[in-house]
């Protein structure tokens, strides 16, 4: 059954978008609402250029762990509109699956530091971030790609966490059984 423009989230500028279904419109426009929201500083958590992020289903399983330090709202944008990342590519992560996202900015723990102290923290923060979600795995796994190398956890800062599928998309996607078929 086809929606009007706008039924979905979606504005009709991104619904004119030629291919673009109406229900990827209102997940892009979930995602961006969410990466302008600001941190504590009054910055927008996407314009941050160090983070970690994590991306969970419909269940609230960990998919994926990873790290940035070109922009949150760029690398997260480009793994959930299925552009050529490692992860997509390789098949471990499904943007379709990926119903919640949490970001951790780190911008304020690496300002002024060199490029492998930052490393090192983000490193850091990756692997924490990854230990943490996989203990409150119910099943006990992550998909990455590749393991997430060990080293020193670090304190994390605050995190934010949005759902990105809009309620309507979210009710109808929200069985297994529709997102498997």
């Amino acid at each position: 059954m086809s929606k009007k423009s706008g039924e979905s989230g979606a504005s009709e500028e991104q619904a004119e978008v030629v291919g673009l279904p109406e229900e990827v419109a209102a997940i892009r426009k979930e995602i961006r609402a969410f990466f302008n929201t600001k941190d504590g500083r009054g910055k927008s958590i996407g314009s941050c250029k160090h983070g970690v992020y994590a991306f969970f289903d419909y269940d609230g399983e960990p998919i994926y762990v990873g790290q940035t330090e070109e922009k949150l709202s760029g690398r997260v944008g480009r793994h959930l509109t299925n552009q050529r990342t490692d992860a997509v590519a390789m098949n471990v992560l499904d943007p379709f699956e990926v119903a919640h996202v949490e970001v951790w900015p780190l911008d304020s723990l690496v300002d002024g530091l060199s490029h492998e102290e930052k490393k090192k923290i983000l490193n850091g923060a990756e692997y924490t971030v990854f230990q943490k979600v996989l203990k409150e795995s119910a099943i006990g796994a992550v998909l990455n790609e590749k393991e997430v190398p060990p080293c020193p956890k670090i304190q994390l800062p605050v995190s934010f966490k949005h759902r990105i599928i809009p309620q309507d998309i979210y009710d109808q996607r929200k069985h297994p059984d529709i997102r498997i078929a």
